[in-house]
């Protein structure tokens, strides 16, 4: 009866040894389980076929709203892109799992900065201040409007504020009254301070 209690006893001793090892080994495999969001462009991976030269992600383009020349789910000056690991990349879901990608599946989104418009170009802007400054037009449109009912009185304070007026708009010192951005779009953009970066998405053009 001893001997059967010290035999029952000892393999409850093994079967909790191999229960703490394996569960000591499970956390280790699973922390070495790169999450998909710390992934790094440009990196190469070892479990890839290329590992020289393959890329850990690629995200892909923002869809561009033609009217904002901004991207379609921007809000608050921040847009997302969804990001697809490279073939043979495995890492961790935002949901915990581990999955091995294809090249094919999207693993995260990735936020990207946009600009606050919310309906002013900055062509309109300028041909405004240009060709009808003289009578406040530019400042009717800004949304100023007693700067531009004064403009009119004065014809432009006689010239010299069309001529202001027409400088620190085209420099796009002066902006929109409610605080947001210019809509730009590519042959604005070319003429101004803002915008010749990675971020300045250029409107397609329908080929004749």
């Amino acid at each position: 009866m001893a001997a059967s209690r010290t035999r029952c006893l000892r393999s409850g001793m093994w079967i909790l040894l191999f229960y703490g090892v394996f569960s000591q080994l499970a956390e280790v495999l699973t922390d070495n389980a790169l999450s998909c969001e710390d992934l790094r462009l440009g990196h190469s991976s070892a479990d890839s076929v290329d590992s020289l030269t393959q890329l850990m992600y690629l995200c892909n383009e923002p869809k561009i709203d033609e009217a904002t020349q901004e991207p379609e789910n921007c809000r608050d000056t921040t847009a997302w892109v969804e990001c697809l690991p490279a073939p043979n990349i495995s890492c961790r879901l935002s949901n915990g799992t581990e999955f091995k990608f294809s090249g094919k599946e999207v693993g995260f989104n990735k936020t990207i900065s946009c600009r606050n418009v919310s309906g002013y170009s900055y062509k309109v802007a300028v041909a405004l201040s240009l060709f009808l400054g003289w009578l406040g037009a530019d400042r009717f449109y800004l949304g100023y409007p007693a700067l531009g009912l004064l403009k009119f009185c004065t014809v432009g304070f006689c010239g010299i504020g069309t001529l202001i007026d027409f400088i620190l708009i085209a420099m796009q010192i002066v902006g929109p009254a409610d605080g947001s951005n210019y809509i730009v779009d590519y042959y604005g953009a070319r003429l101004t301070r803002l915008s010749i970066t990675n971020q300045t998405y250029r409107k397609p053009h329908l080929s004749l």
